[in-house]
């Protein structure tokens, strides 16, 4: 099997095109095993995509560990990367990724290289709400939503103690049926917030589309950030657009190899 490594900002990705998929594999097991980061090819998530024209693809993500995802804004711009890539378009095209969270539309912006520039159309967040949640006996406010998959938000203090301590627990807490993605996300200026992340299925990632669109969407909502901000995480810079039609994720994405797979899934 060829598998296309990419990444955006640190959060990598293997993609692997549908009809090289042996109809038997145990799909869960391959995303194990080709995220690994020791005995594997390693990613955050394994991308299974179907090609549908140079414009358009198909894609069903697992995590890391094998578990379902609906959607990644990152990894829909390392699959839009390695399209554009392959059918060699050019800047200004459009190219529409669907997922089982809807069909998303992005638009390239600059080339440079295998590196490309993206605007992505994410949707509008859903079931937007402010809780309280009990961890360790503590009552922490966090602010739940849907950007195509689960998000929780904390807005406060943003550090590593806290993300392995609090938004890992939150990551599993019962009220998410699911599990859900954990943001810890605090203000530091009208137009910039700065994140951690604890993703579902994965932990800690250096960047998360989805994730910085939650964040952006609880910061403007209730940390009184503007509508158009610069989301910071340890891997990069995203901006997050809410407008009314919609959220809009501005970033790159970047091709790093393109391997093929030779080892049990088993292993």
């Amino acid at each position: 099997m060829h598998i296309v490594k990419a990444h955006a900002f640190g959060n990598d990705f293997l993609l692997l095109d549908e009809a090289d998929v042996p109809a038997a594999i145990d799909r869960a097991a391959l995303a194990r095993a080709t995220c690994n980061r020791h005995r594997g090819l390693g990613g955050d998530g394994l991308i299974v995509y179907s090609r549908v024209s140079p414009l358009s693809a198909s894609m069903a993500l697992l995590n890391a560990d094998g578990s379902y995802s609906e959607v990644s804004g990152n990894g829909v711009r390392c699959l839009a990367a390695w399209l554009a890539h392959e059918a060699d378009l050019p800047v200004a095209a459009a190219i529409t990724i669907d997922t089982d969270a809807g069909a998303k539309v992005l638009k390239l912006l600059e080339r440079r290289g295998v590196a490309m520039t993206f605007r992505a159309a994410m949707g509008t967040p859903e079931s937007l709400a402010r809780v309280s949640l009990q961890v360790d006996g503590r009552s922490v406010d966090a602010i739940t939503m849907r950007v195509g998959n689960p998000q929780c938000v904390v807005l406060g203090e943003v550090n590593e103690e806290r993300l392995q301590g609090l938004a890992s627990k939150l990551a599993v807490h019962p009220h998410f049926a699911a599990g859900t993605n954990v943001e810890l996300a605090t203000v530091e200026e009208a137009n910039r917030v700065r994140i951690l992340i604890w993703e579902r299925g994965v932990g800690p990632t250096e960047a998360s589309g989805t994730g910085a669109c939650a964040a952006a969407v609880a910061s403007m909502a209730y940390g009184g950030a503007e509508r158009d901000v610069m989301v910071v995480s340890p891997g990069g810079e995203q901006r997050v657009e809410w407008r009314d039609e919609g959220l809009f994720l501005t970033g790159s994405a970047e091709i790093i190899a393109v391997c093929a797979w030779r080892a049990p899934v088993g292993r």
